[in-house]
């Protein structure tokens, strides 16, 4: 694999870039997925009002093409080397613009956004969901269709664009103009990049992304594109090489997305996992199912700004330098709690705390809550899929910390492989533009890119590793889940 240029032949490349909640990296991959150049950049997030998250459109993009430019001139090569892009982005993220123009009308409204969060208590509570519940558990009792049943239990949520784009047209008079005269344009961030990188040729979205959004039937496959670009949990499941049925993947940045590969049909759940297309590859469809913790990520740069901590590699070592948390407990919702709890109205919280309490404490509170709350989503996984796990591979930039990996492990009784390259969804993204192009040939040959990885196993009390805490932690968890419950419904009150 190469490319000709005045009768020599350079080594060719796979660009590739992730725009996250909090940053944008590319990198340069080459034949053995080795990173042979990188360049990264903050996203600004704005917060005009309390429960808006916001995100400049223009400034997003100045980023993404900085972050290409740094990459390629990191790795000393030229742009012709590039055999193809990638693209992964944090999903549920939106804009409106004008098509002719491509100016956009507002900010991106972020996937933590939470200004439609009344709409939504509205919606869920109304004589409407009522009477949709009611029909759907009729025709479940007389089907026995596990869709039905779902549906029969469905609520909805603010992490779905729905309700936002609702918000939007109640609030911008100038997008339902555009609508009205033909001219705006909705996307998620990889529609907004690829309208851009075309020069406005391209308005398009993919499965992954568009399966995320709350807006897209899944189960029909309504949406039909072929483009490359690719939700970030989505990729991250394709750069971890989950590829077969009972894979899990976990990724813990800003916040956790626990997904288990269903294979070739979507998952109907009850308790708020939800169904995604993880890729489609030309006539095959891979699902997921998916569960998340908004707040993983949050919490610890909460932590952080109020200096319990100076460097977040130093948290481990606090955790483990005290035998418990003194009976603290650490709510992380600042974003409400999602599966199986979904109350968007739940608040942070310490609770337990007392004049013997330290900092160290305080932190160990804070990672023993991310893997208090990876272990409710994995039971709800188990609980709801019934497919047995063959592998659970972990990423992200919390997954750098053993406290948390190794209680993790015990929590779930099973081991833990944690890859040394942490940026599978960049890595993902390659994968899939490389195997579009031919860079690469097969999974099979994927598989054997994958770096050496670091090992957690479970200490577990019983020999059988069933998956039932050590006996230390089942007060502990008990006392966790007393004050998750006093956390919830919390800004419903008077």
């Amino acid at each position: 694999m190469g490319s000709h240029r005045n009768g020599f032949k350079k080594e060719s490349y796979i660009l590739s870039v992730d725009v996250g909640t909090t940053s944008i990296r590319c990198h340069v991959y080459d034949k053995e997925a080795k990173i042979r150049g990188s360049c990264s950049t903050k996203v600004v997030l704005l917060y005009p009002e309390v429960g808006h998250v916001e995100m400049d459109p223009d400034d997003l993009w100045k980023g993404f093409i900085s972050v290409v430019k740094g990459a390629v001139q990191d790795a000393g090569i030229q742009m012709h080397q590039v055999e193809a892009l990638g693209i992964s982005t944090q999903r549920s993220t939106f804009t409106t613009w004008d098509r002719r123009t491509g100016v956009p009308f507002h900010n991106f409204i972020s996937w933590q956004d939470q200004r439609a969060a009344d709409l939504v208590k509205s919606w869920n509570r109304s004589c409407t969901m009522k009477a949709i519940h009611g029909a759907m558990k009729v025709l479940y009792f007389v089907t026995r269709q596990k869709r039905l049943l779902a549906a029969s239990l469905i609520v909805f949520s603010t992490q779905h664009v729905t309700f936002r784009l609702v918000w939007v047209l109640t609030h911008y008079k100038q997008v339902c103009q555009a609508i009205d005269e033909g001219y705006c344009c909705f996307g998620t961030i990889d529609s907004w990049l690829l309208f851009k990188l075309t020069k406005g040729h391209l308005h398009a979205t993919d499965y992954s992304n568009a399966s995320s959004t709350g807006i897209f039937d899944s189960y029909q496959m309504c949406w039909m594109d072929h483009s490359l670009p690719m939700a970030d949990q989505q990729a991250a499941m394709f750069g971890e090489c989950c590829f077969d049925v009972g894979d899990v993947k976990i990724t813990m940045g800003t916040g956790t997305f626990m997904d288990i590969n269903t294979g070739s049909k979507p998952h109907t759940s009850v308790a708020g996992l939800y169904p995604l297309v993880g890729w489609k590859i030309g006539s095959e469809v891979v699902y997921l199912a998916e569960g998340n913790a908004a707040d993983t990520g949050t919490a610890i740069k909460w932590a952080q700004k109020l200096e319990l901590f100076s460097d977040v590699r130093e948290t481990s070592t606090m955790a483990y330098s005290v035998s418990d948390s003194d009976g603290v407990c650490f709510v992380p919702s600042f974003s409400g709690l999602q599966a199986p709890l979904n109350d968007p109205k739940a608040c942070a919280s310490f609770m337990g705390l007392k004049p013997s309490t330290t900092k160290r404490h305080l932190v160990r509170a804070i990672l023993e809550s991310v893997a208090f709350r990876n272990k409710q989503l994995y039971e709800t996984m188990l609980r709801e899929t019934c497919i047995p796990i063959t592998k659970i591979r972990v990423d992200g930039g919390v997954s750098s910390n053993d406290f948390v990996m190794q209680l993790t492990s015990d929590l779930f009784g099973k081991k833990i492989a944690r890859p040394q390259h942490h940026e599978m969804s960049c890595l993902g993204a390659a994968f899939v533009a490389g195997l579009e192009v031919g860079f690469w040939r097969t999974r099979e040959e994927l598989k054997k890119l994958q770096s050496a990885d670091d090992e957690f196993s479970p200490r577990c009390a019983d020999k059988e590793c069933t998956g039932s805490p050590n006996g230390e932690y089942v007060p502990i968890l008990q006392s966790w889940e007393r004050a998750l419950r006093r956390s919830m419904n919390w800004y419903n009150k008077p």
